[in-house]
């Protein structure tokens, strides 16, 4: 059973400060006789998230360019979605959750400076 669109949460109060620590896995696509493709459908990263207090593990495309950014390097997550996977077993369930965007991009702290430049010169335009 899964969640039909998953969970859109709040990144800053779910996750707070993120920072990245490595690449977990590269996921490959299976050939129709159930061999291993050399074609990668993800890859999962390990990020350090100060809210949850642990290492989270968070999956892009594989069209993503692959991120090798600095060790603890301030990141931030594009459209994140929290989904589960249940398996029920003799007793009930299992539940697995993962955690997918659509992007790891590192955190810029000029991001407001540089979108206000960028409006300044558009309302200037304007004029």
């Amino acid at each position: 059973m899964r969640l039909a669109n998953g969970i859109v949460v709040d990144k800053e109060k779910t996750f707070g400060m993120l920072k990245f620590s490595a690449l977990r896995r590269k996921v490959h696509l299976q050939n129709e006789d159930g061999s291993v493709s050399p074609e990668i459908k993800e890859r999962t990263y390990d990020l350090k998230s100060r809210t949850q207090g642990r290492m989270i593990q968070v999956s892009v495309p594989a069209s993503v360019p692959l991120k090798e950014f600095d060790y603890n390097a301030k990141v931030e997550l594009v459209n994140p979605v929290v989904d589960t996977v249940a398996n029920a077993n003799y007793r009930g369930a299992d539940v697995d959750w993962y955690i997918k965007a659509d992007d790891i991009v590192l955190k810029n702290r000029n991001n407001q400076g540089v979108n206000s430049k960028v409006n300044t010169i558009q309302n200037q335009v304007r004029k």
